[in-house]
């Protein structure tokens, strides 16, 4: 009989975790330019431990992308234990916009790790629906936010949005998100 599988020391995690939020924000800022050993640095491990949790570029890449857009989707339900549903729903969409904007920088990095077969969207949308049908839900129940709207009619408005903010301001963010919560909010009780 096989020896149970060993379990990952507590440490380890730490490291993978520190290493994909310096690598989302590295990759973010300098693109597929960013040395492995710099961002290694970055998060206080030596560059063999990088490569152990990730042996190739491609796969820091991947994995970032993924660390990022699962941090931001499990926002949501956090979110709507804390706060009233339509203030959970504007403040993730926040969430969100900052989290679009970072990936946006990573889009180079992204695009060559699809172009080497990899697919770091596979799982996207199901995780972000997920999300918001968490957020429109908490809303349904306590009639602040209006049920004739989808999770899909969401966010297809907030990656216009989000693409609208990359050539705007953070200013002009906050305006497009309290017009988005406006029309989300609007007749919610009727």
């Amino acid at each position: 009989m096989p020896a149970p599988p060993r379990r990952t020391r507590s440490d380890a995690l730490e490291n993978r975790a520190r290493l994909l939020e310096v690598a989302a924000r590295v990759f973010a800022e300098q693109g597929l330019d960013a040395a492995p050993a710099a961002i290694a640095k970055q998060a206080g491990v030596g560059v063999g431990t990088l490569y152990r949790h990730f042996p190739t570029r491609e796969a820091l890449v991947d994995a970032a992308y993924r660390h990022q857009l699962t941090h931001v989707c499990e926002q949501a339900a956090d979110l709507v234990t804390r706060h009233p549903a339509a203030e959970a729903t504007r403040l993730w969409m926040t969430h969100f916009i900052g989290y679009a904007t970072a990936k946006a920088g990573m889009s180079a990095a992204l695009n060559a790790i699809i172009a080497s077969g990899v697919d770091p969207f596979v799982d996207s949308r199901a995780l972000l629906t997920g999300a918001v049908a968490t957020l429109l839900d908490a809303g349904a129940r306590d009639g602040s936010v209006r049920t004739d709207v989808t999770s899909q009619d969401v966010l297809l408005l907030m990656g216009g949005v989000a693409y609208a903010v990359q050539h705007g301001t953070e200013e002009q963010a906050g305006r497009l998100v309290d017009l988005f919560m406006d029309a989300l909010t609007k007749n919610a009780a009727s």
